[in-house]
């Protein structure tokens, strides 16, 4: 007995030893296998990889810039969003206002193109510095640079308040006298740190920017307001907006119109709540109260701004998924393309008489009232405000019925 335990005892000790060695042959190999397929990877990037001289990389770059700017129209708007004519004022505007100068291997016209690229299509730095044969480094620098010019033209882009006449023609908006437009707030989806992230969740679970938006008539922005939190309110964001030194400005007599979110105030009005406003709650049916008539006509001009809102993120993909940049280089992203949507209005209207027209208007504008004006500052509800909302709103419905009955 004594023999056969020895043996089995070497046995279990052979085989101890062959997995050991097994193992430890395991552990290098891998290594090595995995040394190997990188080596194969990097020599087929090579070989794949096309290597441009200077000059053909300078010829190509021209070639790819006169693509989306020289060409056509249809090119230039699908990929930067704005027609030839239009990217030629923002180039002037940019070099001439916001102080932006070509390096000594950019012009302005490829800094300007690579800005808007990024904009458009939110796609990272080496793609597009692929696209345009720069390096990362060298598209982040100039996007930044251009990003700096572009909020230079504040003052120049965004538009002054014009308040709605007794004879406007409007159908939305002839009903609210003195009305200078609509705001509302927006949510735009950031990147934040980890220890950030529970102030700037919304209500839905997002992580995003509170983004106060105001607007005219005819969708031009007069105010931004980005950096707020996800989960600060409307009306705490509104009520910064007005209190500070350059913030909102409301002359008295003057208002906005607001959702039921805002406090109805002056400066500030709101429809209705616990009546029917948004469009989609109406239907074929009609208001049966003086509220819920005012409600119908506030919500169809109101909604302007959801409809600007709507434009800017439809057209600047950067604003519909979060980037990585810092927290106050996406508000500064968010500024730039409001200012750049107020500049495409301008330049790329649908009727071109329309647009001389406004140029006209704009140059009769008296720059110095502003000092002589006397602004709303606080926020906060009364009785006068309360009334003038219920006075309107049974005149309107007052008028709507004559109409009606002299109409049957």
């Amino acid at each position: 007995m004594a023999p056969l335990q020895l043996t089995n005892i070497r046995r279990r000790k052979k085989k101890q030893i062959e997995l050991l060695i097994t193992i430890m042959v395991v552990i290098n190999v891998i290594p090595i296998m995995y040394y190997v397929l990188f080596m194969m990877g990097v020599i087929l990037h090579k070989i794949e990889r096309p290597r441009y001289s200077k000059s053909e990389k300078k010829r190509l770059r021209l070639k790819k810039l006169n693509t989306l700017i020289k060409y056509s129209d249809v090119i230039c708007k699908s990929e930067l969003r704005v027609n030839r004519r239009t990217f030629g004022v923002i180039c002037e505007m940019a070099r001439d206002i916001g102080g932006l100068t070509e390096s000594r291997n950019m012009s302005i016209e490829e800094i300007v193109a690579m800005f808007l690229f990024t904009l458009a299509h939110h796609i990272k730095n080496r793609t597009v510095g692929n696209i345009f044969f720069r390096s990362g480094e060298s598209v982040s620098r100039n996007f930044h640079r251009c990003l700096l010019a572009i909020l230079k033209l504040h003052d120049h882009l965004l538009k002054k308040p014009t308040p709605i006449t007794e004879d406007c023609e409007d159908g939305r908006w002839k009903y609210f006298k003195n009305c200078l437009g609509a705001l509302d707030g927006t949510y735009v989806s950031v990147h934040v740190a980890n220890e950030d992230r529970p102030r700037y969740r919304t209500r839905k679970g997002s992580i995003a920017m509170n983004v106060l938006g105001v607007c005219n008539p005819n969708m031009e922005f007069i105010y931004v307001q980005p950096g707020w939190e996800g989960s600060a309110h409307d009306g705490r964001v509104l009520r910064d907006a007005i209190s500070r030194p350059h913030g909102l400005k409301v002359p008295q007599g003057s208002y906005y119109l607001v959702d039921a979110g805002y406090t109805n105030c002056e400066g500030f009005l709101a429809p209705y709540r616990g009546h029917r406003y948004h469009l989609k709650e109406w239907g074929d049916r009609l208001p049966i109260s003086a509220e819920e008539y005012f409600n119908m006509k506030h919500s169809k001009a109101r909604n302007v701004i959801e409809r600007c809102f709507g434009l800017l993120k439809g057209r600047w993909g950067i604003l519909r998924s979060p980037s990585f940049f810092p927290i106050r280089t996406q508000g500064r992203i968010v500024q730039a393309c409001v200012l750049l949507h107020n500049v495409i209005r301008k330049y790329m209207p649908t009727d071109y008489t329309t647009y001389f027209d406004s140029e006209n208007e704009e140059e009769s504008d008296d720059e110095d009232t502003d000092e002589e004006m006397e602004y709303i500052t606080v926020i906060a509800t009364s009785d006068a405000w309360t009334n003038y909302r219920n006075t309107l709103a049974q005149t309107l419905f007052n008028n709507w019925r004559a109409r009606c009955i002299a109409n049957t």
